[in-house]
């Protein structure tokens, strides 16, 4: 194979051992392979897709319909031949025991080495949530959040972005990730707001060119991924209490709606997404969705929405790639696991994400068609939808990784991109006395944990799905960026050390990690700043001539009656492993040019609030954000 010369002595062994237990079916191949068109690169991809549909049997039909988690098949690799599984995939946090670009890529062609033992050698595609950089993998360029991504206005840099996280995923074997989320969020009491670009979907829709930077112009080149668009549709607009998963309040909640509103607000990113940025695939949502033309009371689980998966997105939108249900989605559905799978199939979902049932699915979905409840033509159409997919990154000719640019991982050259992004994406909401920028020659008092912490400056779906405090990632904080910047600084995370002698005081505020529903307001949290917060604002700013506050947090948080105490006000977001970048714009090395995603409420009790709305009376309304020009 041409790429083994791209490997180290250690993982061609590995690779050799994973080729080698294959090696009794691989040396059986298939009938008449040498006249396979599918196998022929020449054939269009149509012509692939049909014929290897007409060699397949029910049972490999349904194989390729099946996603197995990485922690599920690891143990026992003979399952991904047995069954003919069409993906795997790492969750958040699931990574091989080697979390290194050599474990990663050793760990999936080693997985590959399974799937092209089986009779009609269909390659694996293998997922990963790469949504702020090749996150799972500790050394990647960790990028600021969507929602910070949204502050910068800025498409060119979505795509840059995208486009350096697509190559140094792929260099590591996955070939496939869910991502971008282009949800609209609707109320930040969401556990999942960081991951929209923001409420107004005319925003959301321009920054869908991260599409474009995952999958490049042609797939079938190693430096892109398939693109996942998701959460289809609806997520981020979800009735607070409106939750039946466990303790969530908001997120997998009920969109309560017309049908026109949807259209305008929860769709038009993903009409985009398909006719614009040709995405190749999607991924419902774990919401419902309950039409008011009908009446309230009747929601429908977007796994089950023929109307909206079929109907809409397949044939009026056009859709030509595939949907992949979410983690166990279809669980979520009313019936028995037969009624389960035959409800979701037939409404329009081609592959299942069932991590650690997936010879169940498999078993199920032989035994529904063969029954005549989901017809072979529904069965076809997702398996063909799959293979389109696989053929056009090229997976048959190149199942193996790419390692050549394993090397630019975490380079400079990239964390460069990802520090600018943390730069643009500053949002100056307050600024009296122009106590911004700083000067390095100002002696200045840092307090508050977050100035110090990569792991909160990340926030979820980094190296683990809830995240993590602590120094999880290599990176630069806040606190670094500013000793870079001034000779003269102190730093106390509680503000215990005196105060006294300093010219500026930099409180660092905002939220540890979490992610999804278990981030919702309600649910163990608030959008309040914590106590210890509040303390540091009051100690530093009461004591400081000039006291600036930085808010490291995926969404706006509570501050009316603590802005009259502050000369300057940042939202920072969640800037990722280039916390030096929000330093650049304190010091005026950059301008801030940051604007607000979100509307900023004045109290937690005024969600949702989003522009546009009647009596909008907000504490930073929608695009509210100062400006400075670069210290000369």
């Amino acid at each position: 194979m041409a790429h083994s010369r791209l490997l180290t002595v250690g993982s061609r062994r590995s690779l050799l051992v994973a080729v080698a237990l294959a090696a009794p079916l691989l040396s059986v191949p298939p009938a008449r392979a040498e006249a396979a068109a599918y196998l022929d690169s020449r054939v269009p991809v149509a012509g692939r897709v049909k014929d290897l549909l007409g060699r397949m049997t029910l049972e490999e039909k349904a194989g390729q319909m099946a996603q197995a988690e990485r922690g599920a098949v690891d143990g026992d690799q003979g399952q991904i031949t047995a069954l003919g599984l069409g993906s795997v995939l790492s969750g958040g946090g699931s990574t091989p025991a080697a979390n290194t670009p050599e474990g990663w890529a050793d760990m999936v062609d080693g997985y590959q080495a399974r799937a092209l033992a089986t009779r009609l050698r269909i390659p694996l595609l293998y997922g990963v949530d790469s949504v702020h950089g090749h996150n799972n993998l500790v050394g990647a360029t960790v990028f600021p959040h969507n929602i910070a991504l949204g502050a910068t206005r800025d498409p060119r840099l979505v795509r840059e972005a995208a486009r350096i996280t697509a190559m140094e995923t792929r260099a590591t074997g996955p070939q496939w990730t869910f991502a971008p989320c282009v949800c609209v969020t609707r109320d930040v009491r969401w556990g999942r707001t960081y991951e929209s670009f923001g409420e107004d979907p005319r925003l959301v829709t321009a920054m869908g060119t991260g599409i474009e930077g995952f999958q490049g112009r042609n797939l079938a080149d190693t430096r892109h991924v398939l693109a996942t668009a998701k959460h289809y549709a609806g997520d981020g607009d979800t009735r607070f209490g409106s939750s039946t998963t466990g303790t969530y309040t908001i997120d997998q909640g009920v969109t309560v709606t017309d049908r026109r509103t949807f259209a305008r607000i929860d769709l038009a990113p993903y009409v985009a997404a398909v006719r614009e940025e040709r995405v190749g695939s999607i991924m419902p949502s774990f919401s419902s969705v309950d039409w008011t033309e009908d009446g309230v009371g009747n929601p429908v689980k977007m796994s089950a929405h023929k109307e909206l998966l079929t109907d809409v997105l397949k044939r009026r939108i056009g859709f030509p790639g595939f949907l992949v249900s979410d983690w166990e989605a279809i669980h979520q559905l009313p019936g028995d696991y037969a009624v389960q799978v035959r409800t979701a199939v037939n409404a329009g979902i081609d592959m299942f994400m069932e991590p650690y049932s997936a010879p169940q699915f498999v078993r199920t979905l032989v035994a529904e068609v063969r029954a005549g409840r989901i017809p072979t033509s529904r069965i076809d159409d997702a398996v063909g939808r799959i293979l389109r997919a696989k053929f056009q990154l090229g997976l048959f000719e190149r199942p193996y990784t790419d390692r050549s640019r394993a090397g630019s991982i975490g380079s400079a050259a990239h964390r460069a991109v990802a520090r600018r992004a943390v730069a643009e994406s500053q949002v100056l909401l307050k600024n009296d006395r122009r106590a911004l920028p700083l000067k390095p020659s100002q002696r200045i008092y840092v307090a508050g944990a977050n100035a110090d912490d990569l792991g909160n400056q990340a926030g979820g779906w980094t190296v683990t799905w809830q995240g993590g405090s602590g120094a999880t990632i290599p990176g630069t904080t806040i606190l670094q960026g500013i000793r870079r910047n001034a000779a003269d600084v102190t730093y106390s995370a509680d503000a215990s050390a005196p105060t006294a002698g300093h010219d500026a005081g930099v409180v660092v505020i905002g939220e540890t990690p979490y992610a999804e529903g278990v981030g919702d307001v309600g649910n163990g949290h608030t959008l309040e700043p914590s106590a210890a917060d509040r303390a540091n604002i009051d100690r530093v700013c009461g004591a400081v001539r000039t006291c600036v506050v930085l808010d490291v947090a995926g969404r706006p948080q509570i501050v009316t009656g603590l802005l009259p105490k502050m000369d300057a006000f940042v939202m920072s977001w969640l800037p990722g492993s280039e916390g030096a970048g929000v330093a650049d714009v304190l010091f005026g090395k950059r301008p801030f040019r940051g604007r607000l995603p979100v509307t900023w409420p004045r109290s937690e009790a005024q969600e949702p609030i989003n522009v546009g709305d009647e009596h909008y009376d907000p504490l930073f309304p929608y695009g509210h954000g100062l400006t400075t020009r670069p210290r000369s």
